[in-house]
């Protein structure tokens, strides 16, 4: 029913008109879109769903990130939305299962993002008490998932960017 693509540059204006319908204002002031600034998002997981008349449904995007003073990268989810017409459709959902399919085949070993656990939970996320969002961030919604088994155990501190 739905067509998965992935984001093009013609998508631009539609994608971020559905994040302007799907968030509060003043969402590009959380600390998560500090991360982004400046840094090109993961092109190849940025995917849209277009219902059959071409209409835009539903969104994701992912950027690289850091975490700590090593070498230890990761992606950062967000943000997700779906028209709020099209909500309660699993739309969400299968964006999340189909990006995140896709960057296990490109070598990516560990998703982060800023969210609530009740809903992410059920794609594997959990609590990272040992990394650090840049605040303003309430540190029970850093949450992150595996990839690869045991791709979070030794990672840690301050997430920043990718630069």
């Amino acid at each position: 029913m739905y067509q998965l693509e992935v984001e093009t540059a013609d998508d631009y204006w539609e994608v971020e008109n559905l994040y302007d319908t799907c968030f509060a204002p003043g969402r590009e002031l959380l600390s998560s879109y500090r991360l982004r600034d400046g840094v090109e998002k993961v092109s190849d997981l940025c995917l849209v769903a277009r219902d059959p008349d071409g209409i835009l449904a539903a969104v994701i995007r992912f950027w690289p990130i850091r975490v700590g003073t090593g070498e230890d990268r990761a992606l950062l989810l967000g943000p997700v939305a779906v028209h709020p017409t099209r909500q309660g459709e699993g739309l969400g959902g299968l964006l999340i299962t189909e990006a995140m399919a896709e960057a296990v085949k490109l070598g990516w070993e560990r998703v982060l993002l800023v969210g609530d656990e009740p809903y992410y939970a059920r794609f594997g996320f959990e609590k990272l008490d040992h990394v650090e969002m840049p605040p303003p961030t309430n540190p029970d919604r850093v949450l992150g998932v595996a990839l690869r088994p045991g791709a979070w155990d030794t990672v840690s501190g301050l997430v920043h960017k990718d630069d």
